[in-house]
């Protein structure tokens, strides 16, 4: 018999479980936001964003389903932390952070920021004055 080649190798792997999407397969997936800038200058308040995102993420298209599926914790410095073992998006839960700056009007002043996968980060737009265009001669 000869040796399988390449593709039967690596299509035999495919189907030995090597999937992300299975049915029997666990997907845990977790998210960061970090707001400790803002928080610290106390303009951003981080037990009401915790709330917010309790009251407001939908599991399986309904609100307020989270159950043991989506967990929400605040481990400290303004850290939030959002846990799902289901599929989750990390650009649903941008829209939320964006939605309750919104709501906050905090909008203007802060952005969000995806620093690495999963991580994302509440920043202060820059703000640059032009002092020569304000001289009184």
């Amino acid at each position: 018999m000869a040796p399988a080649t390449k593709t039967q190798r690596t299509s035999a792997l495919r189907n030995a479980g090597g999937g992300k999407n299975q049915k029997g397969g666990k997907i845990t997936k977790k998210f960061i936001i970090n707001a400790a800038q803002p928080a610290s200058d106390k303009i951003f308040d981080v037990a009401a964003f915790e709330k917010f995102l309790h009251d407001k993420i939908k599991v399986d298209n309904r609100v307020g389903n989270l159950g043991e599926i989506v967990k929400i914790n605040s481990p400290g410095d303004g850290k939030i932390e959002v846990v799902a073992h289901t599929e989750f998006s990390g650009r649903y839960l941008k829209y939320l952070t964006k939605k309750f700056l919104k709501k906050q009007q905090l909008r203007d002043w802060l952005r969000v920021v995806s620093v690495s996968p999963g991580v994302y980060e509440l920043r202060f737009f820059n703000v640059v004055n032009e002092e020569g265009d304000d001289d009184d001669e």
